[in-house]
């Protein structure tokens, strides 16, 4: 039988000081919890085989007319429903503008060994990002791009944060997202024989110098410093984008969209003829 949802009015409810809490990320890691708000961010976490362990929906908040399947398809799962008052759900929603779903799911915790690679991979390699809008708008490309997979390197910024499910639109879900160390994920690059591509404003090379079409790894750092020496000095090859004003860098998530689309752009049938 379908789960049946339950009202909840008061703001004093076990579930919503449950979530509350949850905005603070010891005790998102202590219960391996993640938010997840939006209509596009929990669809695309019930697309992509992502078990919600609770929906909490308002109505009165709905954005448009497709809020109600993905409150069905819930249902169907057995998924525990809460329908919430106007009050109790602007008292747990993350956003200043909620749209009236808000879910919890469990925390996403991958390692380098559970990733799956095609022939030809396609790597993102993040390494200590610091702002969750950046981290999610990167998996936001990633996702556009094709990526295989997106390793976050020495975190600054907790992926299962919502600021990184909010600005990824929930491509946290669709791109295999693994965290590990710098060593760890410089040793794993060598056996799988990819070349580590590393974007540095110093380079002398530009980025479309390179051959991207083979195994290739994409490397970014962090928005003030850049990549740490040990990265530079592994990279097969370090590139630049040409800066014709006075800034000498673009923001990391910038970066990695133009970074991103030039492999893209090369491995495309045209590129070869």
């Amino acid at each position: 039988m379908p789960s049946v949802p339950q009202p909840i009015t008061s703001l004093q409810n076990p579930g919503v000081k449950e979530i509350v809490k949850l905005r603070q990320r010891s005790h998102r890691d202590e219960n391996a919890l993640l938010i997840v708000e939006g209509y596009r961010e929990t669809k695309r976490a019930l697309d992509n085989g992502i078990p919600i362990r609770k929906l909490f929906f308002c109505p009165a908040l709905y954005q448009g007319k497709n809020e109600p399947a993905i409150v069905a398809r819930c249902a169907e799962l057995n998924v525990p429903l809460w329908e919430c008052s106007e009050a109790v759900f602007r008292k747990i929603a993350y956003r200043d503008r909620p749209e009236g779903l808000l879910a919890l799911c469990p925390q996403i915790r991958r390692t380098l060994a559970d990733l799956r690679l095609p022939k030809n991979p396609f790597i993102v390699v993040a390494e200590h990002i610091e702002k969750p809008g950046n981290l999610g708008t990167m998996l936001r490309t990633a996702d556009a791009a094709g990526v295989d997979a997106f390793i976050v390197c020495d975190r600054c910024t907790d992926i299962n944060n919502p600021n990184v499910v909010r600005a990824s639109i929930g491509t946290l879900f669709t791109v295999q997202v693994a965290e590990a160390s710098t060593p760890e994920t410089i040793a794993w690059l060598a056996t799988h024989q990819i070349r580590v591509v590393a974007a540095t404003p110093h380079a002398t090379q530009l980025y479309t110098a390179v051959d991207m079409t083979k195994p290739v790894a994409i490397i970014l750092g962090a928005e003030q410093f850049g990549l740490s020496d040990t990265w530079l000095a592994k990279a097969t090859d370090q590139v630049r984008i040409p800066m014709l004003g006075q800034a000498d860098s673009l923001n990391v998530a910038a970066a990695a969209t133009i970074l991103l689309y030039e492999v893209v752009r090369q491995r495309q049938p045209a590129a070869s003829t």
